[in-house]
């Protein structure tokens, strides 16, 4: 790709010094150093001062910004000048741009040095969470991490523009939007081998990067500015065993609405073929979140086996919640979308044990659909656990 005053492309002569190796403790399988930004040498005063945090810079001209407890109002958290948000892990965070309107807030990134290498053909499980701060006019989808062998380093203010190692899982329809809670960023990256840097942010053009307005909310006194910006929290890179799959959260916010899942039992016969026996499947989830029951796995790991099996098959996932989510969701962003959430999690999971993505069908069902077995003795928290589930149909 050509180098461009937009792009910038791996620079290999650059020594980025600030990027090396601290000892300090951390979990000892996570590769990142100081993952939540909680080691800091000089305290920063003012915005752009992400070098002041042990191990982290930004390999472009726009600095990014390192939240952490400060009497200047600008960086100080919970509530700094882009919104406030509690910290993930710890009490200090990362900021970055991710997206602004005719680029007039250039993107910005933040990059760290692995404690060691990345070996080849191995599996990885990375994680990192993002949250969309109350100032930001847009959101964006594309949040990603790029593994590389050479750090990125550039005084331009420019965009990196790579294929990136990991997306949010649905990348194609998945707008980050949630400004009132964390959304995890997650999923497995085979090592080309040798990768020693993770850089965080946007790594897609504004063409392929889809965007939408956000409504400002009447409480936050935060100036609007014209971008998408996010705070960023708790990454992680570990290697995962064989057979092992990286414990992914899509979503973990509060349950206070309703504390129930519901769990049907699924009667298989000997008589049931292969189509019979997937469709007879059924996944129920909390109020609020996309993240797998054991009986959602166990029902995965079957269906899973029939579509390895039956090669001709495709599977439509069909994914739904309840009303109140949608409600509550009008105000908490984070609500939002619960259906095309789940939806994502199953695929992630299937993909995980070897399903393609071109036998996935997603279908959002919404509200729209309530569950047939919902009786008129059920009281209105187990007709709405009931509703929160994800069915399947096979297709030939």
């Amino acid at each position: 790709m050509k180098l461009t005053t937009n792009t910038i492309k791996l620079i290999s002569t650059v020594t980025f010094s600030v990027l090396s190796v601290f000892s300090f403790s951390q979990d000892e399988d996570n590769l990142v150093t100081n993952p939540s930004f909680e080691s800091v040498g000089k305290n920063p005063k003012r915005l752009g001062s992400i070098e002041n945090s042990t191990g982290w810079g930004s390999p472009t001209g726009v600095r990014a910004d390192l939240f952490t407890d400060s009497k200047v109002p600008d960086i100080a958290v919970p509530a700094n000048i882009y919104g406030k948000e509690t910290a993930k892990e710890g009490e200090n965070y990362a900021g970055i741009v991710a997206y602004s309107y005719g680029n007039k807030m250039p993107r910005s990134y933040v990059m760290s040095k692995l404690e060691a290498p990345l070996k080849k053909g191995m599996r990885y499980c990375v994680k990192f969470n993002v949250s969309l701060a109350e100032a930001s006019k847009y959101a964006v989808n594309n949040m990603g991490a790029k593994l590389s062998k050479k750090p990125f380093g550039m005084d331009a203010k420019m965009s990196i523009i790579e294929e990136p190692s990991l997306l949010h899982f649905d990348n194609d329809q998945k707008i980050v939007s949630a400004r009132y809670n964390w959304t995890e960023i997650c999923g497995v990256v085979e090592a080309q081998g040798g990768e020693k840097y993770i850089t965080l942010g946007n790594f897609l053009s504004d063409e392929e990067t889809k965007s939408v307005r956000m409504k400002k909310d009447s409480k936050v006194k935060a100036k609007v500015i014209i971008a998408a910006y996010y705070y960023i929290d708790d990454i992680s890179v570990k290697l995962l065993d064989e057979g092992q799959f990286c414990d992914c959260q899509a979503d973990e916010g509060g349950n206070e609405y309703s504390t129930t899942i519901y769990h049907k039992a699924i009667n298989l016969n000997e008589d049931m073929n292969a189509q019979e026996r997937i469709e007879a499947q059924e996944t129920y989830f909390a109020f609020g979140k996309s993240k797998l029951a054991t009986e959602g796995i166990t029902s995965l790991d079957l269906i899973a086996k029939e579509l390895e099996a039956n090669p001709d098959f495709k599977l439509q996932i069909n994914g739904h919640n309840n009303a109140m989510e949608d409600s509550v969701g009008v105000e908490n962003d984070y609500y939002a979308g619960m259906d095309n959430k789940r939806i994502g999690a199953v695929m992630k999971y299937l993909m995980e044990k070897g399903i393609p993505e071109s036998r996935l069908i997603a279908s959002r069902k919404g509200k729209d659909k309530p569950n047939a077995d919902i009786k008129e003795t059920d009281d209105e928290d187990l007709v709405m656990a009931k509703n929160r589930r994800v069915t399947f149909k096979v297709r030939k």
